[in-house]
């Protein structure tokens, strides 16, 4: 099964929280007393539907085929003050970087970005309480307890942000995919066509002391996908939770480099100004046709202010370099 039919995204399911359980009306009884206090417990809360962060996890394939998530009903408080058993919990384990959403408003719920992490997706009923909790000077036997509270149903979404150090933008032809086979232990399609790579692929790189980082390969951007374009918006997405943005340009471009980084800058801005305040790294891509005297002009072209490096994925050329200087930008 290739990465791209491994990787699922997004799911949306429909969730049942557990009803609470109805207080008790029960009246002590012994040998003794026929007709005493009110002794009825309380119910208990219906089950949540939990989500949980799970940092082994990376894809929400494993919830694809739960259309349907229903938690347990609380149980009905008994006698002598005995309260109900808590219904049962439905946990749905997800990789960090989830975001929960009301499938019908839209409106963010929350995002789960640690491992272990819990947060209520829909909550079980509250219980009722029982008889013995409405005893007053004036009224020493009630026969009357509380029902414990209705479950919610909803539609929910949820919706996976890449977690990544370094993520590559760049048009569809500029070797993302080649530098990520290469540096990496991913196995990217790839090919020189638009939208190849349907899902972000991630790869771990090795670095120097054995640490590492991880990249990930964002599907090329189109001109337009900050309106919505090609598969826009859903890719864009991505690229919000990387701590570094690697800005890739063919050096065979039909445009300037500076106007190739400018168009790529000004799709990212468009959907999410705030993407402009992570550091960035350009690299000038399958540069080992260049000859010293092109690569020296290109260097003239470069926006100001930004690291930027000449590589060949296939001719291994600048690649520690381009190590090197990413691993300065994450870490500064």
């Amino acid at each position: 099964m290739s990465q791209g039919t491994n990787f699922v995204d997004y799911v949306k399911i429909s969730c049942k929280s557990g009803k609470g359980g109805a207080g008790s009306a029960y009246l002590h009884r012994d040998k003794k007393t026929a007709m005493g206090g009110p002794a009825g417990g309380d119910g208990a809360r219906g089950g949540h539907v939990i989500v949980k962060g799970n940092a082994q996890l990376w894809t929400l394939l494993h919830l694809k085929y739960r259309k349907h998530v229903f938690a347990g009903d609380g149980g009905a408080g008994g006698a002598t003050l005995k309260s109900g058993k808590t219904g049962r919990d439905e946990i749905l384990e997800v990789p960090l970087g989830t975001v929960a959403k009301d499938a019908e408003t839209g409106e963010i719920l929350f995002e789960i970005t640690e491992d272990g992490e819990e947060q209520i997706l829909l909550p079980g009923g509250k219980g009722g309480l029982g008889n013995a909790h409405f005893k007053s000077p004036t009224h020493q036997t009630p026969r009357y307890a509380q029902p414990g509270m209705p479950g919610e149903e909803a539609w929910r979404v949820l919706e996976l942000k890449v977690l990544a150090d370094v993520g590559l933008v760049g048009f569809p032809n500029a070797g993302k995919s080649t530098l990520l086979s290469v540096i990496t232990a991913a196995k990217p399609e790839i090919g020189d066509y638009p939208f190849t790579t349907i899902v972000p692929n991630l790869g771990i790189v090795a670095y120097r002391g054995h640490q590492s980082f991880v990249m990930a390969d964002i599907p090329g951007i189109i001109e337009g996908a900050s309106e919505g374009k090609g598969l826009g918006f859903r890719f864009l997405r991505h690229i919000e939770r990387n701590a570094v943005l690697l800005f890739m340009v063919p050096a065979d471009t039909p445009r300037s480099i500076k106007e190739e980084y400018d168009i790529l800058l000004a799709e990212l801005t468009a959907y999410n100004p705030e993407l402009l305040q992570k550091p960035k790294v350009i690299a000038i891509t399958k540069t080992d046709l260049l000859d010293d005297e092109l690569q020296q002009e290109m260097l003239a072209q470069l926006p100001k202010g930004i690291p930027s490096i000449f590589i060949s994925s296939i001719a291994n050329k600048g690649l520690m370099e381009l190590k090197d200087m990413l691993w300065k930008a994450i870490n500064g």
